[in-house]
């Protein structure tokens, strides 16, 4: 609402300078992008300011290269239709998007090396709703010469090389609360979740988190939270954590009221 006012406000004053001959029309070109540079610098701050939720999904047959079918993700990208959905499910809310959350996907498909392609929602662009939407946002990252550094593939998409490990290091050096999805966990519903502080869910894919993986997850002394006895679709389990998430935020809100 508020860049849509200013955007309004800005066009507006700019006409009337223009009717009354105020400024020519090169300054004003000038002066619209200084504007809108203010209002996003404005906006990225606030981001800033706002806790995020990242989301690790592990990929364990996703591919990392090479052309994928956008008419078949399942069969032609490892099951990359389960990580599109997470990426729906994470990032999009009914007229609008999540920008507090990020999504991180780990392909650990072939050809190989694993990469990592992380979908930042504050400044996410050019995604809808639908698998083949994130499917060819996916495909452009895929398509670009990968390093150890992030490269921007799409405005919001960004992609790396790099593995599950590094991933966690990362977020603990960050002094992130790493969140692990599984069955036998506490309870999402109970006060364990409530007391988490600036968090990072990790899920696996269709055919959950092999061993190995979940190895290096518990070495990193992550929480682990259920949300049912019953496993789930990971899109399913995004759902209901950001559900409470949203609960629990509308609390802290009040609070502060």
């Amino acid at each position: 609402m508020f860049l849509y006012f200013c955007r309004f406000f800005c066009k507006n004053r700019a006409d009337d300078f223009l009717d009354e001959s105020f400024l020519d029309e090169s300054f004003l070109s000038d002066f619209g992008r200084l504007i809108f540079a203010g209002i996003f610098t404005f906006y990225m701050f606030v981001c800033c300011l706002t806790v995020m939720k990242d989301f690790v999904i592990i990929g364990n047959k996703a591919v990392t290269g090479g052309k994928i079918s956008l008419n078949d993700l399942p069969g032609s990208a490892g099951r990359m239709d389960v990580l599109c959905r997470c990426v729906t499910a994470a990032l999009f809310i009914s007229f609008g998007m999540r920008r507090d959350v990020n999504v991180h996907l780990l392909l650990k498909g072939p050809p190989g090396p694993e990469k990592i392609i992380r979908f930042c929602g504050a400044t996410l662009r050019s995604l809808n709703p639908d698998e083949r939407s994130s499917g060819s946002l996916i495909q452009k990252a895929l398509l670009l010469d990968v390093t150890d550094v992030e490269k921007e593939s799409t405005p919001g998409v960004f992609v790396r090389g790099g593995h599950l490990a590094l991933l966690l290091e990362e977020f603990k050096n960050k002094g992130r609360t790493l969140v692990y999805l599984r069955e036998d966990g506490s309870d999402i519903f109970g006060s364990e979740f409530l007391s988490l502080d600036d968090p990072v869910f990790i899920l696996g894919d269709n055919q959950g988190v092999f061993e190995e993986d979940e190895m290096l997850i518990e070495k990193t002394g992550a929480v682990r939270i259920s949300v049912g006895p019953i496993s789930l679709l990971s899109s399913q389990c995004i759902t209901i954590i950001l559900n409470q998430a949203d609960r629990k935020e509308s609390k802290r809100n009040e609070m502060k009221d």
